[in-house]
């Protein structure tokens, strides 16, 4: 569809149901005629509405409760020349919204021109077994990008989707907080020396404490060194001796399956992903001794 007025609708373009359960009883064919001319004359004056608006491609969300577009309606539909994108999922309007430019339509007595999008070509393009709808020449496109993910399998897909959520997701933390440190476990075995080594000077429950909250850090350093399968301990004991002679940038190399300088290795996480864990961290460990008592409830 060329030169396109696009609308985005949040309401069903089919014969309307009732709140409540009910039962229609027809007796004659007069009835049934009846019926079936009243839904077209429904269907009818919607589709005419929508024309009416200068709207010549429609984008229908997905309802849950009947169909959101009918099949009389898609007839109407073609005969008036109107481009019709069924069964949009909730969570892709306030994408399609911000691309667009647009505002969603909830009733068809807000179906207004000022509610539209323009657009200079709007069609479905086939992307191996299926086929997308690719929409250029938008007339103020906002500021959002589309990633076409494709791949052999469903599993494929998701995982690819997964790394460039987690892309996305450093990125972002780079842009809250402009700082890099070594990855590997470096930066949670250094904290951990640091803090035993500041409980030494502090007396009774301050340094147990401290002890114990410096230990806990040095779970992520462990659970690593399992995961590339080396010795926990030993890795984790060498780990430690390397940060008390001063190497605060060694970590465990997973390739190499030893410890070495993780920033020459270009191992760099940000930093935000640390501070963020360590936060969460010690604001569960307080909402739980705020707890006095727990009940359990019985089912």
């Amino acid at each position: 569809m060329e030169k396109a007025k696009i609308g985005l609708i949040q309401f069903c373009i089919s014969p309307p149901k009732t709140d409540m359960d009910n039962q229609v009883v027809v007796s004659d064919y007069n009835a049934m005629d009846r019926v079936l001319r009243e839904e077209r004359a429904y269907i009818l004056n919607v589709a005419k509405q929508v024309k009416k608006a200068g709207c010549n491609v429609l984008l229908v969300q997905k309802s849950i409760l009947r169909d959101a577009v009918s099949e009389l309606a898609l007839h109407f539909f073609d005969k008036m020349k109107i481009m019709v994108v069924k069964d949009i999922e909730r969570e892709d309007i306030e994408f399609i919204t911000k691309t667009l430019n647009c505002r969603p339509i909830a009733s068809l007595d807000h179906f207004l021109p000022e509610y539209m999008a323009s657009a200079d070509l709007v069609e479905s393009v086939p992307t191996g077994t299926s086929k997308v709808v690719k929409i250029t020449g938008i007339q103020n496109i906002g500021k959002t990008v589309s990633v076409i993910v494709r791949g052999s399998n469903k599993l494929v897909l998701e995982e690819a989707a997964r790394s460039l959520h987690d892309a996305l997701c450093v990125i972002r933390c780079l842009v809250k907080k402009r700082f890099i440190i070594a990855g590997g476990g470096a930066p949670e075995t250094e904290l951990a020396y640091q803090l035993t080594q500041y409980a030494q000077g502090l007396p009774g429950v301050e340094a147990y404490c401290l002890r114990a909250f410096a230990e806990s850090l040095e779970v992520i350093p462990m659970t690593l060194a399992e995961n590339a399968g080396l010795n926990p301990i030993a890795t984790v004991t060498d780990l430690r001796n390397k940060h008390a002679c001063g190497f605060k940038s060694s970590g465990i190399n997973v390739r190499k399956g030893a410890i070495t300088n993780m920033l020459d290795e270009g191992v760099a996480q940000p930093l935000l992903v640390t501070t963020s864990a360590i936060t969460l961290a010690s604001e569960t460990v307080r909402s739980i001794l705020k707890i006095d008592d727990i009940v359990n409830a019985l089912y």
